[in-house]
This record gives C-alpha cells, structure tokens and sequence, in this order.
C-alpha cells in the first residue's frame, strides 16, 4: 500500500513540473514580442504568404537573374583558372625536361672526368679531360 501511495505522489510531482513547463512556455510565447500571429486556417495562412502574386513572381524573376549571373562569372572565373593551370603545366613540363637535360649534362661531364660531385651536391671542376 505504501508503494502505490509514493507512485501516485510521484506521479503527480511528474505532472505538475511537465505542467508548469508548458504553462511556461505558452507565457513565454505569449509574452514574446518577436512572435508571429496565427491564422484561423492554413488556407489563410497561404493566401497572405502570397498575397500579391506578380511580387512574389517579379521578386522571384530577380533572384534567378542574379543566380543566373553569378553562375556566368563562376564560369569565367573557372575557364581563367582552367586557362593559368594550363599554362602552368606547359611551364612545368618545361622545367623538367630542363632538369632532366642537366642531370645528363652533369652525368656526362662527372663520366668524362671533368667534374666531380661530392655527396652534399657541392660540384667541382677537375679540370683533366680524357679524349
């Protein structure tokens, strides 16, 4: 019997507090300046969400213009960026036949014995060449 009491007593501490939370909240909505009014129906809420339709669509015509235009300049933006890696990649492909010219050259120069190359990449010249 003891149990059943202190369940009901629990019970009803539980309904109070979610009771006061929602009696809080309903104020607080209330009493809430940043608050929107309710519409009587959703029917109604619609018609004044677009009361003037030639607004909504003139206002809707402008924003896909300016979408519109932000995606040309996105595109020229990439064909200018398309265009520099290019032009990087040709320069690159440039260095490095260059440096593969020069780690020939310098092979067969260390070969022919007029230069040798210590083991920091410091380069001397010998200076004997043999035929």
């Amino acid at each position: 019997m003891r149990k059943q009491i202190l369940a009901t007593i629990a019970a009803a501490v539980i309904t109070g507090i979610v009771a006061l939370g929602m009696f809080m909240v309903g104020i607080n909505a209330l009493l809430n300046p940043n608050g929107t009014t309710a519409s009587s129906s959703p029917a109604a809420a619609v018609a004044s969400a677009s009361t003037d339709p030639a607004a909504t669509s003139a206002t809707t015509q402008a924003q896909v213009a300016q979408l519109q235009a932000q995606v040309a300049q996105y595109q020229s933006r990439e064909a200018q960026y398309q265009t520099a890696l290019s032009q990087d990649n040709t320069q690159l492909q440039q260095a490095s036949s260059e440096m593969q010219m020069i780690q020939q050259l310098l092979a067969y120069l260390q070969n022919r014995g007029l230069i040798t190359i210590d083991s920091q990449g410091q380069i001397y010249v010998t200076g004997r060449a043999g035929n």
